[in-house]
Order: structure tokens, then C-alpha cells, then sequence
């Protein structure tokens, strides 16, 4: 049955890449979540998805430029009044509320335009702390960060992601050892999910919100959609 990954959390009620978007999206009976990494100029690693502060949060500035104290004074609820402050959260943060349900974590490793130089690692480390082995899906626009994180944790899933089609991209995936891969829901078609499927390669399309698209993936079996909205896909899912 096709999972549901809520993006950023549920990012379209809460704000996104917050623990109130990440426990939301549990409520939603969201699958997993979609999260995305990068590191502090003191080297914590932490959940936010751009590499500038600006339009998340009430700061400014670049996250590899400001400490873990200057980054966790921001208010990352800023745009959603009705809320309250949100503060960007930390991986260990998560985690920490990870021991307590069984939801999936899809981490996005933000390094394809910023090279956070020993990220693969830490973040290995940490799910390791954990036993999350598992339960974490390493995914990246930086295929060369996806293949140095397989060499080094092979028992942790990898999934390329990928904007544009690529010719039998199961193949590619099999090929830097990744288990799936993550494309434009608007880059695939039936034959490409099928045949991924046959080969088990899991095929988890992003961001799906179009309730049409939604069912049609559905019903072409795809192994996962990552939306912004988790409820609006739990329904159709639930759908006969």
C-alpha cells in the first residue's frame, strides 16, 4: 500500500521543519515525515530546509554562519500568528521524540550547494545512538553525499533525488546501491513506477498536494507520496 510522507512535516496548516509540523503530521497518521538537514557555523545539526534563515524564520543570515544559540532564538513560527514561536529544531531533538512512535524519517541532506563537510558522518552517528537504522531514509539532490553515506552505513537506506526524468532511473538507483528514488510526481508515469517496483526500487514522488495527481499515483501503485498535505492524502488513500 503506498505510504504517506508528510513534507516538512504537515507544512501546509504548521510551520514547516518544526517539531508542531512533525507531531501534526503523526496526528494526520502521516507514515513518515520528510525533514531536511544542515549544520550550525558550531557544527550542530539542525532541521530547516534553506541554506538563508530569511524566509523561514525572523532572522537573517545563513545557517553555516550563525551559532546553535543565535540559530535557536529565531522564531520559526513567525508566519503563522496563531501559533507561537517555534524554534528550529535540532536532529537530536527529533530523535528524542522519535523514541516514542514508530513514524519513518526521511532525511534531505541539504549539501548540494553548501558541502557541510563531516554531516554524512554525524548524522550516522546519531541514528546509530539511536537504533534508527531502520527508520531513516537518507535522500539528496548530492548523489556523490548519498554514495559516501552507503559506503560508510550500508544498512541505512539511500534514494536519490531526482527533478528531472532520467532514462530507467531504477537502474541508476541500483547502481550507487540506493533502495528507492524520489522524483518530480510530474517526471514519472506508470511504466516507471511498475518497473522500479519489479526491480524493488521504491519509488516515493515529491511534493504531491493535487488531489488528482494524488489518486493517480495511488492507483498506479507508487510506493510513497510526499505532500504537504497528510490528511487530504490519508482520505484518498482510505478511498475505495
Amino acid at each position: 500500500m503506498t505510504k504517506i510522507f508528510a513534507h516538512r512535516g504537515y507544512s501546509s496548516q504548521y510551520p514547516e521543519n518544526t517539531m508542531k509540523a512533525f507531531e501534526e503530521a503523526e496526528k494526520a497518521k502521516a507514515d513518515g515525515i520528510e525533514i531536511d538537514i544542515q549544520m550550525t557555523k558550531d557544527g550542530e545539526v539542525v532541521i530547516i530546509h534553506d541554506e538563508k534563515v530569511d524566509r523561514t524564520t525572523n532572522g537573517l543570515g545563513y545557517v553555516q554562519e550563525l551559532s546553535y544559540k543565535g540559530l535557536r532564538s529565531l522564531n520559526a513560527g513567525h508566519r503563522f500568528k496563531h501559533i507561537g514561536k517555534e524554534a528550529i529544531p535540532t536532529l537530536i531533538e527529533l530523535f528524542d521524540w522519535m523514541q516514542d512512535n514508530t513514524i519513518t524519517c526521511n532525511i534531505e541532506m541539504k549539501n548540494n550547494k553548501i558541502p557541510y563537510k563531516g554531516m554524512e558522518e554525524k548524522t550516522i552517528e546519531l541514528i546509530r545512538k539511536y537504533g534508527f537504522e531502520k527508520r531513516i531514509i537518507f535522500s539528496s539532490f548530492n548523489h556523490y553525499s548519498l554514495v559516501h553515506s552507503y559506503r560508510i552505513a550500508p544498512e541505512i537506506e539511500t534514494a536519490p533525488l531526482l527533478s528531472d526524468g532520467i532514462y530507467q532511473p531504477w537502474i541508476y538507483a541500483n547502481a550507487i546501491g540506493a533502495k528507492g528514488f524520489h522524483p518530480n510526481y510530474k517526471r514519472i508515469n506508470q511504466e516507471i513506477i511498475q518497473s522500479s517496483i519489479e526491480k524493488n526500487i521504491k519509488v516515493r514522488a515529491y511534493t504531491v498536494n493535487s488531489p488528482k495527481a494524488m489518486r493517480a499515483l495511488i492507483n498506479e501503485g507508487i510506493s510513497a507520496i510526499i505532500t504537504d498535505e497528510p490528511i487530504l492524502a490519508r482520505e484518498l488513500l482510505t478511498l475505495p
